[in-house]
């Protein structure tokens, strides 16, 4: 097992990752910002270095400072947890190349999953479904004019390289085709470092469904069940539940096994991620593979028993699956709502200080947060503040449960001098099970009005 982890972020997964790495008797090491002087990652790691100013680019998403703050600090491991360095090929290389195991998957699958047109060639070849599109990158006008006449519209163009909304457009005609191009290209560029996008069939009303999935060093693999994350706005998911109430068990046993061997014909190991859209018509398609923790994971935790990051750790010191993630039984239904610092008319990221934090509590309820009274919201990163999860006999008390403790979720808070609201609103439908865009838009927010 390792002798000190390093954590390569921020927030609450930050926080997530040291109560595992204290449960489990191993050492942490915590990396700030400037701006990030005060928070609770800081205070709660056994170590803590600054590694640079506010901005990302020069702090959490530096190579050299990390690690030189885990040569310095005798770490042997790094866990990046999600967002920033998560996903970067080139920072594991960098880890294996310094002799600090990288807590994720190998470097070239990360890559692999990372170039999202070849994920899909990949996983087509590997047996899943895949939305009918553009056989790689478009490659200018012409290409463009020509897959589109082919694909059909409406169509939806998606950089090569990420995903989170950036580089997205969906086209309904051909007179929006090439302005749409241009701009998916821009938006790339600017965002990922690279102008390449692709092409696919839009499917106008889909589910998001996506399988959870562990691999060891041993060429085994297993699927922790589904999560839905339908309810999103401008492609961010805000409420997750596990199980799906559109998969039933005989079709959650097939694609399971069909994602399983996919991760296994790929060589996958440590956390993961396949999502997929669900049409209408109930066919379902891969999109892309997450190859890091999800915001989402608690979900997973509450329904199958298994601790993730533990397993995520346990995973890459080279230990079996059985031993990392232990037996693993599916019971109850389990929900998320993620709880963000937004302007409630415009949910623009909303900045500034709470004054106040009571979270709440009970039989199956769970807090993840980096959050405290007088804690700063700082404008550089995202605007997260907590994560609500709750699991419940069956859905329907998953339901009751959520939206008790929604009522006594308790956030305040200043920007500047003027006083923020506390919005605390539980949509009627909520208690039908109709969760819906209405209902997220009113969850507890610190905003600046």
């Amino acid at each position: 097992m390792f002798k000190k982890i390093l954590i390569a972020n921020r927030g609450e997964i930050a926080v997530r990752i040291i109560r595992a790495c204290r449960e489990m008797g191993i050492p942490t090491v915590a990396v700030f910002s400037e701006v990030d002087r005060a928070s609770l990652h800081v205070r709660k790691a056994d170590e803590a270095y600054h590694i640079g100013p506010a901005a990302a680019a020069e702090s959490y998403l530096n190579f050299a400072k990390i690690l030189g703050a885990a040569k310095v600090s005798g770490a042997d491991a790094i866990h990046p947890g999600y967002g920033f360095l998560s996903e970067n090929a080139n920072f594991a290389k960098v880890c294996e190349a310094s002799e600090i195991t990288f807590i994720g998957p190998k470097p070239e699958v990360i890559e692999m999953m990372g170039e999202k047109d070849r994920a899909r060639r990949e996983i087509k070849v590997a047996g899943l479904a895949t939305i009918p599109g553009s056989d790689g990158v478009v490659e200018g006008e012409e290409h463009l004019a020509t897959e589109a006449q082919r694909i059909g519209y409406p169509l939806i163009l998606k950089a090569a390289a990420g995903g989170g909304g950036r580089g997205m457009r969906v086209v309904r005609s051909n007179e929006e085709l090439l302005s749409a191009y241009q701009t998916a290209r821009s938006e790339a560029q600017q965002a990922f470092g690279t102008p390449d996008v692709y092409m696919e069939k839009f499917l106008e009303h889909p589910r998001h469904i996506e399988f959870q999935v562990l691999g060891d060093q041993h060429g085994k693999v297993i699927h922790l069940g589904e999560r839905e994350c339908t309810i999103q706005r401008r492609h961010q998911k805000l409420l997750e539940e596990s199980p799906s109430p559109a998969m039933d068990a005989k079709r959650r046993k097939e694609l399971g096994a069909k994602v399983v061997k996919a991760m296994e014909k790929i060589g996958y190991t440590n956390a993961g991620t396949i999502e997929f859209l669900m049409d209408e018509d109930g066919s379902i398609y891969f999109i892309e593979m997450n190859t890091r923790i999800q915001v989402e994971h608690p979900v997973t935790e509450f329904v199958t028993g298994v601790d993730l990051v533990k397993a995520q750790i346990r995973i890459a010191a080279g230990e079996r699956l059985q031993e990392a993630a232990g037996e693993v039984s599916f019971t109850g239904h389990s929900i998320e709502c993620r709880i963000n610092a937004e302007d409630p008319e415009t949910f623009v990221p909303s900045a500034g200080r709470i004054t106040t934090f009571q979270a709440p509590g009970g039989t199956g309820v769970r807090v993840d947060s980096a959050a405290y009274s007088d804690a700063v919201i700082p404008p550089y990163y995202d605007s997260m503040v907590a994560k609500l999860i709750v699991k419940g006999r069956d859905r329907g008390e998953a339901i009751s449960r959520m939206k008790r403790a929604l009522e006594m979720f308790v956030i305040e808070g200043i920007k500047t001098s003027i006083p923020l609201h506390r919005r605390i609103v539980a949509h009627p439908d909520f208690a039908t099970g109709n969760m819906d865009t209405q209902f997220i838009e009113k969850l507890v927010r610190t905003n600046g009005k």
